[in-house]
């Protein structure tokens, strides 16, 4: 069966950074699109990312651009999200899913994680 496991979230003051983990299994991990998702506590789920199998493509909402960085090691069945000057905004909890994804069209909830919530408080 596909496992996603999230890990990393934490909490931190604005400005300050934190690195997630998704550790996969159950499937061919460098023949997929993979994505991260984000929801806040009463919104809508919010894709944020996404990266082709290969790691040599990237999209990211206007939300992060510039922030977040997404990556994978194919070689460790691992994505990762580098979060850099994370805001309050930013609040949520995680997932790593499996599957493209853009602003319109996130990735189906079937192949999302567990989720690691993360918390920007001052």
């Amino acid at each position: 069966q596909v496992q996603l496991v999230e890990s990393g979230g934490g909490t931190v003051q604005p400005g300050e950074s934190l690195r997630l983990s998704c550790a996969v299994s159950g499937f061919t991990f460098n023949t997929h699109y993979m994505s991260w998702v984000r929801q806040a506590p009463g919104k809508e789920a919010e894709w944020i990312s996404a990266i082709n199998g290969g790691g040599d493509s990237t999209w990211y909402a206007d939300s992060v651009k510039g922030r977040f960085t997404i990556s994978r090691d194919n070689d460790k069945n691992t994505l990762y999200l580098q979060m850099d000057a994370l805001k309050l905004e930013d609040t949520g909890v995680y997932y790593c899913a499996r599957g493209p994804g853009s602003t319109t069209h996130p990735p189906r909830r079937g192949n999302w994680g567990q989720g690691t919530q993360v918390t920007v408080s001052s």
